[in-house]
């Protein structure tokens, strides 16, 4: 018999193999776990287009903090990677994309030095090949076992979000659950469009920290995407089985707008 898993939202048992056939969403009522970012790319990109780069790269131990080094370890046994997020180049349906995938199963997601600048990376390039970026966020926030070189990360990655800016090259943020600390502070705040997945929990400090701060009951689903949509930190909140569909949209769109400022820049030219 296959193990089954229990829904946190409406309580119905899954086994393994639907919830993966589900793209990790809950059959009966859509609730969204955890995905893992080999599954994201499996799902986004066209088969066999995505080349991975920066996959090498490990942390170090910049401040001799003791037990980091276990940790790391122990993260990448777990995890099955070699940081917290990958960085490569793919295809969706042909149009190409720099594509980042976060992983909250690599020490929550945190960012430190090699995740800052392997998202950094990825970023600037999308400006050298003017490719469109697009970024899957989900972290607990800066590497605290860093230090200020975690902190670092946060003007590092926010940097690269501007030349992206500058350069005219689309920049799309998809916030998983959960988005917090210095991730959202930084570069997860500044796509071009800021795309959530249903019910993720997006913010800088956690909800039982502001009420513990702020000495008040918090409204029901605070911080949580459909929240942050109605305040105006979220663009659109999109399923999980429709964000391909939605991202071959938006590179059409972008593809067909790019062509038409290229066209328009050529006539200037010749007059």
């Amino acid at each position: 018999m296959s193990e089954q898993t229990t829904c946190p939202s409406c309580k119905a048992a899954s086994s393994k193999e639907d919830l993966v056939r589900n793209l990790m969403t809950c059959p009966s009522c859509g609730y969204h776990f955890r995905m893992e970012p080999a599954d994201r790319v499996a799902y986004l990109a066209d088969p066999g287009s995505f080349q991975e780069f920066c996959k090498h790269m490990k942390s170090l131990n910049p401040i001799d903090m003791d037990g980091y080094e276990e940790k790391l370890t122990e993260a990448t046994r777990k995890s099955s990677m070699e940081e917290a997020v990958i960085t490569g180049t793919c295809s969706i349906e042909g149009m190409p994309v720099v594509l980042a995938v976060m992983s909250f199963s690599f020490m929550g997601g945190s960012m430190g030095s090699v995740v800052g600048e392997k998202i950094t990376r990825a970023m600037m390039k999308g400006v050298e090949t003017r490719t469109p970026v697009i970024v899957y966020a989900t972290s607990g926030g800066a590497r605290m076992q860093e230090g200020i070189f975690s902190l670092m990360q946060m003007a590092k990655t926010a940097s690269a979000a501007a030349e992206l800016d500058r350069a005219g090259v689309p920049l799309f943020l998809v916030l998983c659950d959960p988005t917090t600390g210095g991730v959202t502070a930084s570069f997860a705040m500044l796509g071009d469009i800021t795309i959530a997945e249903p019910g993720a929990l997006i913010g800088f400090a956690g909800p039982r920290v502001v009420e513990g701060t702020i000495k008040q009951t918090l409204p029901e689903g605070f911080q949580r995407a459909e929240f942050q949509q109605d305040k105006g930190f979220v663009d659109i909140i999109v399923a999980r089985k429709e964000q391909r569909a939605l991202f071959v949209k938006l590179l059409k769109a972008h593809r067909t707008a790019d062509s038409a400022s290229a066209s328009a820049g050529a006539k200037g030219g010749t007059k």
